[in-house]
């Protein structure tokens, strides 16, 4: 899809629309002068032969050359995906009591884990990626490494606890962005956290001051609703269900340019981190494509000057 990098360019189409107006108004006044000698035998004698509606074609291919001239100035471009040199990942991982549901076999964190080490392990290795646990709160457990063994370990030591603080895990992986290794110039990678959570928020700060803190650091979070609405868990000898809270969960998504994804089995899990991990190692980028339309502009203007020649011998 095309879009306009520079629209303000695009009042150039003022003149070249006034100009096809000046150009319609001076051929009608010319068929109107046109008619007072049409039955003169003078008229007859004089023009052997008439262009007819051809004299046309020439005037108006070099007004649509002038419209796609004024859009080339406008910048028009479309979006190309590129892949991504560096990129700062946060695994965020709920390691609540209702992590042990199993309506997702063999648990919920069981599958939770396999799937995060698959996704790990297929990201670009340049890439830096930190994983972040939370519970009753949340904490950085792996600041942004390279190194894939140490961030194994860490997803196959998380433990669950009781609890759940989704907003602080937020707040514990934008800081974990700010732990990431520089470029040697100062500046950061492009960063996106990836937050994966069964339940719904029981303590520490809001969803909505998490989605607001990340949306004014420009960190992306994309969220994944694990599990099903009948996951149950046994805590003090008592039955409990664990629901999932989706609508949070879109929400924090939405509200900061990330993805929002629901899993209800390890293999849709699976698929989900797939898809990120494709989609994270490209970004979208603006092509400036006005060239062609400058190339566009010229074809045209040389086709009115040479059926201009053709018909009329003449430029004009």
């Amino acid at each position: 899809m095309i879009r306009i990098l520079e629209p303000i360019w695009l009042l150039s189409l003022i003149p070249v629309a006034a100009l096809a107006g000046v150009y319609v108004w001076a051929q009608l006044r010319r068929e109107q002068t046109a008619v007072r000698f049409a039955n003169t035998p003078v008229l007859k004698k004089l023009v052997t032969s008439s262009p007819g509606w051809r004299r046309h074609i020439p005037a108006s291919l070099v007004i649509a050359a002038l419209v796609v001239l004024s859009t080339g100035m406008a910048k028009p471009a479309v979006d190309r995906l590129q892949e991504q040199e560096r990129a700062t990942i946060i695994l965020a991982m709920d390691v609540s009591l209702s992590m042990d549901a199993t309506d997702v076999q063999p648990a919920r964190i069981d599958a939770a884990k396999e799937a995060a080490l698959s996704f790990i392990e297929d990201l670009p290795e340049q890439y830096n990626v930190g994983l972040v646990q939370f519970a009753g709160f949340a904490t950085v457990v792996t600041p942004p490494t390279t190194d894939r063994t140490q961030l194994s370990r860490a997803v196959n030591g998380l433990n669950l606890a009781e609890a759940t603080a989704t907003g602080e895990a937020v707040f514990a992986s934008l800081q974990a962005v700010q732990q990431a290794p520089d470029d040697g110039q100062g500046s950061l990678a492009p960063a996106h956290v990836l937050l994966l959570s069964d339940g719904f928020l029981t303590t520490g700060r809001s969803m909505e001051q998490a989605a607001s803190a990340a949306e004014q650091a420009g960190v992306p979070v994309s969220t994944v609703a694990f599990g099903t609405d009948t996951g149950t868990v046994e805590i003090n000898g008592q039955t409990i269900g664990v629901p999932v809270d989706r609508q949070a969960l879109q929400g924090l998504a939405e509200t900061t340019s990330g993805k929002y994804y629901e899993a209800a089995s390890s293999e849709e899990l699976r698929e989900v981190y797939e898809s990120m991990g494709s989609s994270l190692g490209q970004k979208t980028v603006a092509e400036d494509v006005s060239r062609y339309f400058i190339a566009a502009a010229l074809v045209l203007v040389f086709a009115a000057a040479g059926l201009s020649l053709w018909w009329t011998s003449r430029l004009t």
